[in-house]
C-alpha cells in the first residue's frame, strides 16, 4: 500500500468512525419526529448518556452494561418528553430546551458524586475493532468498513433497519401517518399516544448511545461538553437528510468526514488557525441548511401537540 493509499485508507476509517455520534442522534430525531413528537433536547441527552454510560462502564469494567444504561436513560428523556407533550400537551420546544439543560447539568453532576474531583482522570478501555472474517481482506474496503469497532456496525445496520420498518412494513406506515396527519390516523384506529410514546422513548434511546459512544470510543474519558455540539448538527442532519434514515446516514457520512478533515489539519500544523478549523463542522452545518432547507420535507404535524377533542388540526 503506498502513502497515499494509506492516507485515504485512514481518512475513510476514520470518517466511519466519526460518523455513528451524528447517524445515531440523527436517526433518534427523526424516529420521534416521524410522529410528530421534535426532540431538541439531544445534546442534552447525549451528554447525560456520555457520562452515564462512561460511568457504569468504569465502575462495573463493562462498556456493554454503561451502553445499555446509556440507552435507559436516553429512553427516559424520551418518555419524559412524551408525557411532556403527548399527554400534557405543554409546548415541544419548551419542553425540549428543559431537558436539555436538565441533561447537560446531570452530565456534570453524577461524575463529580460518583468519583469526586480528581488530578488524573479515570479511563475506561475503549471499544476495539471487530474484523469482520473474509470480508476484511477485501482490498482498499475490506479495512475501512469490516474492521471497524462494534458500534459502527450498528448504527448502519440500524439504519437500514429503520429504512425497512418505515417504508416497507404496516408499522412503518402507521408511524409516519400520525406524523402526516393525526386525525386521520386516529378514525383508522391507529393508537396516536402510544405510538408518539413508543418514538420518542426510542428515539432516545438512540441519542443516549450516541453520547455513550464518545467516552467508550474517542477519549476513554468523560469530560464537561464532550459533545461539542454534535447533538444541534444532528437536527439540521435530520432535515439535511430529509427526515429519511439512508439520506441521513449518507450525509451523517459527510459531516463526519468534515470532522475529520478539520481535525487531521490540526494536528497536522497547518497554517489555518486551529479557530477556524473548529468551527468548520458548523459552517458545513449552515451552508448545508441554507441549501437544504427550503427542500426538505419534514412530517407535516412535527413539533404539534395532538388533540382529539379539537375539531381541525
Amino acid at each position: 500500500m503506498t502513502g497515499l493509499e494509506a492516507t485515504i485508507t485512514g481518512f475513510l476509517k476514520l470518517t466511519f468512525l466519526s460518523m455513528v455520534p451524528f447517524v445515531l442522534a440523527s436517526q433518534g430525531t427523526m424516529l420521534g419526529g416521524r410522529t410528530g413528537v421534535f426532540n431538541v433536547a439531544q445534546e442534552g441527552i447525549m451528554l447525560v448518556g456520555a457520562s452515564v454510560g462512561f460511568l457504569v462502564s468504569y465502575m462495573t469494567g463493562s462498556n456493554l452494561l454503561g451502553a445499555v444504561v446509556a440507552m435507559a436513560v436516553g429512553g427516559l428523556f424520551g418518555l419524559l418528553l412524551a408525557y411532556f407533550t403527548t399527554t400534557l400537551k405543554m409546548d415541544q420546544f419548551v419542553v425540549g430546551l428543559a431537558l436539555f439543560f436538565i441533561g447537560m447539568g446531570l452530565s456534570s453532576l453524577l461524575p463529580k458524586l460518583a468519583i469526586g474531583i480528581t488530578l488524573t482522570p479515570p479511563v475506561i478501555p475503549t471499544l476495539p475493532d471487530v474484523a469482520v472474517p473474509l470480508l476484511n481482506k477485501i482490498p482498499f474496503i475490506g479495512p475501512i468498513l469490516f474492521n471497524q469497532n462494534i458500534l459502527v456496525y450498528i448504527s448502519v445496520l440500524a439504519s437500514i433497519g429503520l429504512w425497512y420498518i418505515l417504508f416497507h412494513t404496516n408499522m412503518g406506515l402507521r408511524l409516519r401517518s400520525v406524523g402526516e396527519n393525526p386525525k386521520a390516523a386516529d378514525a383508522l384506529g391507529i393508537n396516536v399516544v402510544r405510538n408518539r410514546y413508543l418514538t420518542s422513548i426510542v428515539g432516545g434511546m438512540f441519542i443516549g448511545l450516541a453520547g455513550a459512544y464518545l467516552p467508550m470510543v474517542y477519549t476513554g474519558t468523560f469530560t464537561d461538553l464532550m459533545t461539542k455540539g454534535r447533538g444541534w448538527i444532528a437536527i439540521a442532519l435530520t432535515f439535511f437528510g430529509g427526515w429519511s434514515p439512508i439520506p441521513i446516514l449518507l450525509g451523517s457520512l459527510f459531516f463526519a468526514a468534515i470532522e475529520v478533515l478539520a481535525f487531521r489539519f490540526q494536528v497536522g500544523g497547518s497554517f489555518i488557525p486551529y479557530q477556524f478549523l473548529i468551527m468548520l463542522p458548523y459552517i458545513a452545518t449552515i451552508v448545508v441548511m441554507i441549501f437544504s432547507f427550503g427542500k426538505a420535507r419534514p412530517p407535516a404535524f412535527l413539533g404539534q401537540n395532538y388533540d382529539r377533542e379539537r375539531r381541525t388540526l
